[in-house]
């Protein structure tokens, strides 16, 4: 199989470990371990005990029921049975492309987006069409275009929200707009809500597509929300056949997943709403301060993000995206993500959920670099 390079990946890998200032981070700041237990109800006694006892075979091969049970109670209507645990969002949007998409099926996906949504499809043999996302739009779909993207069928919807890179977030209604063009198309929505939870207002977790439509699939994962991307564990929830074919996929490239991981998943999502409360607060100062920096900026203007932990800053400097990040980096040590990785050239994705400190020299570094280009 032949697939394109992941741009954002491949980026990542070449060029996070040679940071000082780390801006691309997408992750909420992350737990050390005693932290999520101190944060817990349980003692390090308890923790340590049980992972000591831990006889350490295969773990349950769908996920164990403890994690299980706290995943689905993240949904309104999901029972155990529409979820598995997966090698996190990346393998969960993984496992739904390759159980559903087949070579000549009609999908659609948005796009800036993860990139899994449109290049699994597209190495399958699938006749992908891409919903450009615009600015002038606030980065939301274009309704009449999705409409008649998916005239005559569509097998599959492939929408991110909140959205990475833009923060964008598609609201109740809105997602009912989009599951009404999906029934008339006869197509599944493959949602990926990494970010869900994450909501800068209101009620921190926007209602799930599987909640909204009984062809509705949702990933998600403990990295982004829960600050434990070192765990490597997501899920999918969805209806009874998608999670019947994802089953048989799942035996031939993952098979279980892993008891500790699993254990720490299960602790820190019985304590969710702790770990969130956390969170928000992170993201939302950070926001406010990169929204003042914007502000004071005349050379870089954003849609600001009404969820998760990105914003995509368009830029007016005479200077590639790609070439903008590299000197950046190698210049002044902070680390962004250039658009071009993302389809997108002329933007620039900036992570504000790391440490307050890192946010704000980041920033400034990036002013002081910008008045030399």
């Amino acid at each position: 199989m032949k697939i394109k390079d992941f741009g954002v990946e491949m980026w990542m890998n070449k060029y996070e470990d040679d940071c000082e200032w780390n801006l691309a981070e997408t992750c909420v700041k992350s737990f050390f371990v005693e932290e999520l237990i101190e944060l817990s109800d349980e003692t390090k006694e308890k923790v340590v005990g049980d992972i000591m006892k831990m006889h350490l075979t295969y773990g349950a091969i769908l996920g164990s029921d403890r994690l299980r049970n706290q995943i689905a109670g993240l949904y309104e209507t999901a029972k155990t049975d529409n979820i598995v645990t997966t090698h996190g969002a990346i393998g969960a949007n993984n496992l739904v492309l390759t159980a559903i998409v087949e070579p000549g099926d009609k999908v659609v996906s948005v796009l800036p987006t993860y990139q899994q949504m449109y290049s699994i499809p597209e190495s399958i043999g699938a006749d992908v069409s891409i919903l450009q996302l615009r600015q002038e739009n606030g980065f939301l779909p274009d309704l009449e275009e999705l409409e008649e993207m998916t005239k005559g069928g569509a097998k599959l919807i492939c929408i991110n929200n909140p959205n990475n890179p833009t923060g964008a977030l598609m609201d109740e209604n809105f997602l009912k707009k989009i599951v009404a063009i999906a029934e008339k198309a006869g197509a599944y929505i493959l949602a990926d809500e990494v970010y869900r939870g994450l909501n800068h207002e209101g009620n921190p977790f926007m209602t799930s597509i599987f909640d909204l439509y009984e062809k509705g699939i949702s990933t998600g994962s403990m990295s982004k929300t829960f600050s434990l991307a070192g765990i490597r564990t997501g899920w999918i929830c969805g209806p009874k056949e998608v999670m019947d074919e994802v089953a048989r996929h799942r035996d031939y490239n993952t098979i279980s997943c892993g008891m500790i991981d699993e254990y720490i998943a299960a602790l820190a999502l019985e304590n969710k709403d702790k770990i969130v409360e956390r969170n928000l607060k992170i993201v939302r100062d950070n926001k406010k301060m990169l929204s003042e920096w914007v502000e004071k900026e005349d050379r870089f203007s954003f849609v600001e993000p009404s969820a998760g932990t990105t914003a995509f800053l368009k830029y007016d400097l005479d200077i590639d995206s790609e070439t903008f990040c590299k000197r950046l980096l190698e210049e002044t040590g902070v680390i962004i993500l250039p658009g071009n990785v993302m389809g997108m050239e002329g933007y620039l994705r900036i992570g504000y959920a790391n440490d307050p400190e890192i946010i704000k020299e980041g920033l400034k570094r990036i002013s002081e670099f910008a008045k030399t280009v």
